[in-house]
């Protein structure tokens, strides 16, 4: 009869203290692989890639940009957003989709917005240039609370101590950023590295006009994360992988104990001879 697994009687088998401790050893491995496989199966992984490209075609060439900053020490009055980029465009004083919240008790504002910006090299900046009257050495402390570009992004470049009448340079590379869930939905954001300065700016009467600045150039790289599941195959190649190397090591180790502890038990008998 053709059988691969031809079976052995169990009154020709012979059970050992040593293949007890093997078997139990190795079940207890089985088991801590096992469910080492099973957590790797169950959680997401995330796979990324590089490639050049727009991936977000739809926007119409622009990205949408979240701004909150506080400035203790400067009226909301004076506070106000400008735009600037390579394509021409020049907006003094952006007020659409923005806010600005009073703080010590009126001394300092809290400016919230809500704009887009072209997807060419430009800046926006934070600064007194829209206010009917130019304030004497207005201080420009703040600190950033949110900076995101596109969705679901929010990486704030650190604000430090500095000198309250000077400019803040903040340079921003700006890294376009897909992400892809389980069902396949993406999600366009944003990330971007940042590097700042600090300088004492004049104009040409010789006042000190200070701002805070956010150029920005966009990478043409752009990083795409993807979220993966093992499939269902490996995990079972895996399961059987595992239960079939750990059964046989075993086997092979039991052999050789058994093999040395029978001839030792030769040897020894035949030294009381």
């Amino acid at each position: 009869m053709f059988d691969i697994y031809r079976k052995v009687p169990k009154d020709l088998t012979q059970p050992t203290y040593t293949g007890a401790i093997i078997s139990v050893c190795c079940c207890l491995f089985i088991l801590f692989l096992f469910l080492s496989e099973l957590t790797g199966f169950i959680a997401t992984e995330i796979v990324n890639e590089l490639y050049v490209d727009d991936p977000d075609k739809e926007s119409g060439g622009k990205i949408e940009v979240n701004l909150n900053i506080s400035l203790p020490n400067l009226h909301c009055e004076l506070v106000g957003l400008d735009i600037q980029d390579e394509m021409g465009r020049h907006e003094v004083g952006h007020i659409d989709n923005s806010m600005k919240v009073p703080l010590n008790n009126g001394d300092g504002c809290r400016f919230e917005g809500h704009f887009s910006i072209n997807k060419v090299p430009g800046n926006f900046h934070v600064s007194t240039h829209s206010a009917t009257a130019q304030p004497q050495n207005p201080d420009m402390t703040h600190i950033i609370h949110k900076l995101s570009f596109g969705d679901k992004l929010q990486v704030s470049p650190p604000s430090r101590p500095s000198c309250s009448l000077a400019s803040h340079d903040y340079i921003l590379k700006i890294v376009p950023t897909v992400y892809e869930d389980m069902s396949g939905k993406q999600r366009y954001s944003y990330q971007y590295t940042v590097a700042n300065k600090e300088y004492v700016a004049y104009s040409h009467t010789g006042r000190i006009i200070p701002a805070i600045w956010f150029r920005y150039d966009l990478s043409p790289i752009t990083v795409k994360y993807t979220e993966r599941r093992q499939p269902l195959y490996r995990f079972i190649t895996s399961i059987c992988a595992i239960i079939g190397g750990t059964f046989t090591v075993a086997g092979i180790l039991d052999s050789c104990i058994f093999t040395a502890s029978e001839a030792w038990k030769k040897i020894q008998l035949g030294k009381m001879q």
